[in-house]
């Protein structure tokens, strides 16, 4: 299947047919004992973990959130995932070559996009971060489209409004006060459809965070809040910015919060399926917490090495949400060696197509930024654009008196 084939998975997008999940209310049984950066969560943090999956690829069961899928869509869960890092590193090794101006990695995140990404239905609308590359693969936005804001060339790359999944939010948080606008505006509608805003824990600060909960409540829009807390926003750990788990500010605005092991796909799908159904049946807003780790470094500018210790890393890593789907799929049968050796050929094609994408990508107009600045033109654009022409038109000048020495 190449990369293209995201397209036939539209089934799954919108929500497998024998996915169910129960009603969206936290649990209080114990399913994983897991770290927050390099301290355990005390024990009613931990009792408040929504795991479907452990670490070592065992499956367990949840009283509140159940999936049922089939060998095809776990399959099809793991493709996702190893696809979608391998583009990743692909753009990661893109910008350190100098063909990106920067790349914000998604490295040990896969299973909370992934998993949410595939809960949402075709008529869900999407509003994003910078992170969120597996999501933007779910809804069938091409990988290359999503690297021209990266290389300078295109302030976006797609159109929002092809795959219900808007533009990259680089301003932290704003793109919560968004989703709950676009989410009041469905609900007068009368649509049955969800929306969705990504944020991380980094952003939870942010004053927009709060009023869009308090918007979203006080008006029940149907909108899901998906923090993923990868435990560091750039170099300050989630400790430093909050003194309660993050899901439990929910309650605070009065509707409920929900904390699921951001590394288990299976977890991070059943709950956001959930929550989307509590949206969309006028419930209300829900905030999920998907508590997982970032592997990789904040951006390609950040050094991780300088504020947080290896071992904290490796603990992580015993936890890969690629690792544990692979060695359930392995356990029960589902995959053998020449599916596994053909999803890693398929990567490698995928790598090269976005390696080569990228290097093909035109300059963009230079004046093109002067356009649309305001509807009726303005002096002042005018004159700054007559003086970038003439700044650039000096080095047209410098080259031909050089060649005519």
């Amino acid at each position: 299947m190449t990369v293209e084939g995201t397209a036939e998975r539209k089934t799954a997008r919108g929500g497998s047919k024998r996915t169910t999940a129960k009603k969206a209310t936290p649990t209080k049984k114990a399913t994983q004992s897991g770290t927050r950066n390099s301290a355990r969560p005390d024990e009613a943090e931990q009792d408040q973990l929504v795991q479907l999956l452990t670490p070592e690829g065992k499956r367990v069961e949840h009283p509140d959130y159940a999936i049922d899928l089939s060998p095809e869509e776990l399959r099809g869960l793991y493709r996702d995932m190893v696809l979608t890092r391998r583009f990743d590193a692909e753009a990661t090794t893109l910008q350190r070559q100098g063909e990106l101006g920067l790349w914000a990695s998604l490295l040990g995140q896969e299973a909370a996009q992934i998993g949410s990404g595939r809960a949402l239905r075709d008529d869900d609308y999407v509003f994003p971060t910078y992170r969120e590359h597996g999501v933007a693969w779910c809804r069938g936005v091409d990988p290359t489209n999503l690297l021209g804001m990266f290389r300078g060339v295109n302030n976006g790359g797609w159109d929002p409004n092809s795959n219900n999944f808007h533009l990259y939010t680089i301003v932290i948080g704003s793109q919560t006060l968004h989703a709950t606008g676009y989410a009041m505006g469905v609900q007068k509608d009368g649509a049955d459809s969800a929306v969705i805003a990504y944020f991380g824990d980094g952003a939870s600060s942010q004053g927009d965070v709060a009023e869009s909960f308090t918007f979203s409540a006080v008006y029940n829009a149907p909108v899901v809040f998906f923090c993923q807390n990868n435990q560091w926003a750039i170099s300050e750990p989630t400790e430093k910015q909050t003194r309660v788990p993050l899901y439990q500010r929910a309650r605070g605005f009065g509707f409920p919060g929900v904390r699921v092991d951001g590394n288990d796909v299976l977890a991070c799908l059943a709950v956001t399926k959930a929550a989307l159904d509590r949206a969309r049946t006028g419930q209300g807003p829900m905030l999920v917490e998907a508590f997982t780790y970032r592997m990789g470094a904040h951006t390609t500018s950040d050094d991780p090495t300088r504020y947080r210790a290896d071992e904290e890393r490796l603990a992580w890593e015993a936890k890969d949400p690629i690792l544990r789907l692979r060695k359930y799929l392995e356990a029960e049968g589902f995959v053998d060696d020449a599916y596994l050796a053909a999803i890693d050929e398929e990567s490698e094609t995928l790598g090269k197509r976005v390696r080569d994408a990228v290097r093909a990508m035109p300059d963009p107009d230079h004046m093109a930024i002067f356009e649309n600045a305001y509807a009726d033109g303005h002096a002042l654009v005018d004159e700054e654009r007559a003086q970038f022409a003439a700044y650039q038109a000096s080095f047209a000048d410098a080259e031909a008196a050089a060649e005519g020495n």
